[in-house]
C-alpha cells in the first residue's frame, strides 16, 4: 500500500483544549496505486487520529475513453472493446452490450446461443468472485486463500480458453448469437467443474468463514443501511447485503433466465462480513443456473439466420455470389439498425449493467452510454468508511468489488 502524508490541515477538528494541545485532521494520500483495486484508484483521507472523517475517491488514471470509441466503430466491432471494461467479467459485458442492440435489431438468438450464453457468463461470475475472495482476503493479510480460489479459477479460465482462443478480453459473443458453436468437450469439462467446485467452496469456508481474524476485520465494519444502499445507487451483491433482494435476472429476465430455479441471497447486516458471505451463496446459485442449462443444452444453430446480422456460412462462399455479396457488406460496413434507443439492464458480478445505445439508422452507433456497477459503487465508500478505523478502509474497498476499467471508461 502507497500511503504518503502531505501535510498536516490548518482546519481545526475540535476546539478542545488542554493546555496547549489541539486536534487537527492529518490527510493522507492512498494510492493513486492500491492493491485493493483492480487498477487505480486514488483516495484522500482525512484522519482524526486512526478514524476517518473524511474520504474522497479520486478516479480518471485510467481513463480509456471506451464509450467514444464505440460510436467509432461498427455495431459487430463493438464487442471487441465491450469485455475490456470489466476484464474480470467480460463475458457479463459483451452480453450486456449485444443484449441492447439485438433489442435495437429486434434479433431472434437461437436457443442453443442463449444457453450457452448463460453458462459463460455464469462461470465467469464465478471466476469474478474468486478474484474477490483471494485478492480481498489477501488484503487483510492471509496468503493461502488467494493460491486456492486461483487454482479454481485457473480451470474456468482453461474452459474460456478452449471456447473463445483467449484467457480474457473473449469478444465470443456476437450480435445475433455466438462467433461460432462450443468445442467438442466443453458440455464435460464445465459438467467436472460443477462437481469437483462444491468441495473447494467447503475449504474455503473451512479456511476463513470462522476465522478469528477474518470474523474481526469484516464483522460490523463498513455498515451500510438498507436506506444508505439506496440511496448511493448501490447493486450487486452489495446492495443484497444491506436487504434489498433486486437482481436484474430476476427482476427484468434476459437471455431466458426466466426458465431457470436459483435464489436470490440477501442479508440485512449490510456489513463487510455480509458482503463476503453474498458472493459465496451467489457462487452456488451459479453452479444450479449451470447445471440446469447444461441439462437443456439441445444441438441446433448458434447464430441468427438473418442475413442482415449474421455472416453466411463459410460453405456457401464457394458457391454462392450472394453470400459473398453479404459477407462483403457485413464485414466492411455493418448492418444499419433503425433510428431508436435501446437499454437492457443485466446482473453483472458487481451489479446493474446496461449499455444505453442510440441509433441514428447508420452502421455505427449515434451514441453508446455504458451504465457501469463500479462506478455507482464506489459512491457508497465513504458512507462506509466514515468513522470507520483507517486500518478498515482496505476491507471496505475489498468489499465493494470495483474494477477501474469499470469506472474509467
Amino acid at each position: 500500500m502507497s500511503m504518503r502524508a502531505s501535510g498536516y490541515q490548518a482546519m481545526t477538528v475540535a476546539e478542545e483544549q488542554s493546555g496547549d494541545f489541539e486536534t487537527k485532521l492529518m490527510r493522507i494520500n492512498v494510492g493513486p496505486q492500491h492493491p485493493s483495486t483492480h487498477g487505480v484508484l486514488r483516495l484522500v483521507v482525512d484522519l482524526d487520529g486512526e478514524v476517518i472523517a473524511r474520504i474522497s475517491p479520486v478516479i480518471g488514471y485510467l481513463h480509456t475513453g471506451f464509450e467514444k470509441t464505440f460510436e467509432h466503430r461498427t455495431y459487430q466491432q463493438g464487442v471487441t472493446y465491450s469485455n475490456r471494461m470489466d476484464y474480470v467479467h467480460g463475458f457479463g459485458h459483451d452480453l450486456a452490450y449485444v443484449l441492447s442492440v439485438e433489442k435495437l435489431m429486434d434479433a431472434c438468438v437461437p436457443e442453443r446461443a442463449q444457453r450457452i450464453r448463460v453458462i459463460l457468463t455464469e462461470l465467469n461470475r464465478i471466476a469474478s468472485h474468486l478474484i474477490f475472495f483471494g485478492t480481498g482476503i489477501l488484503d487483510m493479510g492471509a496468503l493461502t486463500p488467494f493460491f486456492y480460489t486461483m487454482r479454481e479459477r485457473e480451470q474456468l479460465l482453461d474452459i474460456f480458453e478452449s471456447v473463445s482462443g483467449v484467457r480474457m478480453n473473449y469478444g465470443y459473443f456476437r450480435v445475433g448469437g455466438l462467433a461460432c458453436d462450443v468445442p467438442e468437450g466443453f458440455e464435460h469439462d464445465v459438467r467436472a467443474f460443477l462437481a469437483s467446485f462444491p468441495k473447494m467452496m467447503d475449504q474455503y469456508a473451512a479456511m476463513f468463514a470462522k476465522n478469528d481474524i477474518f470474523v474481526s476485520r469484516t464483522k460490523g465494519v463498513g455498515v451500510l443501511s438498507r436506506e444508505q444502499a439506496l440511496e448511493h445507487g448501490l447493486t450487486g451483491p452489495s446492495l443484497r447485503a444491506s436487504g434489498v433482494p433486486l437482481d436484474f435476472r430476476k427482476a427484468e429476465p434476459y437471455s431466458g433466465y426466466e426458465d431457470y430455479a436459483f435464489d436470490v441471497p440477501t442479508s440485512t447486516v449490510g456489513d463487510a462480513s455480509a458482503r463476503f458471505e453474498m458472493r459465496m451463496l451467489e457462487m452456488e446459485q451459479s453452479l444450479r443456473i449451470v447445471e440446469q442449462a447444461l441439462d437443456r443444452l439441445e444441438p441446433g444453430p448458434v447464430q441468427d439466420p438473418d442475413r442482415r446480422i449474421s455472416l453466411p456460412p463459410r460453405s456457401e462462399l464457394e458457391t454462392s455470389m450472394e453470400a459473398v455479396i453479404f459477407h462483403f457488406k457485413l464485414v466492411t460496413e455493418g448492418f444499419h439498425p433503425p433510428r431508436g434507443a435501446a437499454y437492457v439492464p443485466t446482473e453483472s458480478a458487481r451489479g446493474e449493467l446496461g449499455y444505453y445505445v442510440v441509433s441514428d439508422g447508420g452502421s455505427m452507433p449515434y451514441r453508446v452510454k455504458v451504465r457501469v456497477p463500479s462506478l455507482v459503487n464506489l459512491q457508497s465508500l465513504e458512507a462506509a468508511c466514515v468513522g470507520g478505523l483507517f486500518a478498515d478502509m482496505v476491507v471496505n474497498i475489498a468489499t465493494m468489488d470495483p474494477v477501474m476499467g469499470d469506472v474509467d471508461k
